[in-house]
């Protein structure tokens, strides 16, 4: 089923509904899907311990190597 045979579908049945029930119809415009944001890991202990050894042995190899 397309699109526009859904579309007539449920105005037939909305139009329908109408006659033969008497009710109202009420449509509301789809909702946007909400925008994701990309998934970010909050750094750990050992993340951030590690993040420090690293700094302090590239900071030694800098200062070995001139």
């Amino acid at each position: 089923m397309t699109k526009d045979e859904l579309r007539a579908e449920l105005e037939r049945q909305a139009k329908r509904y109408k006659d033969v029930y008497g009710g109202e119809v009420t449509t509301y415009v789809a909702q946007r899907e909400p925008e994701r944001k990309p998934w970010r890991k909050k750094p750990s202990l050992l993340d951030k311990s590690f993040e420090r050894e690293i700094e302090k042995i590239e900071k030694e190899l800098n200062r070995e190597a001139p």
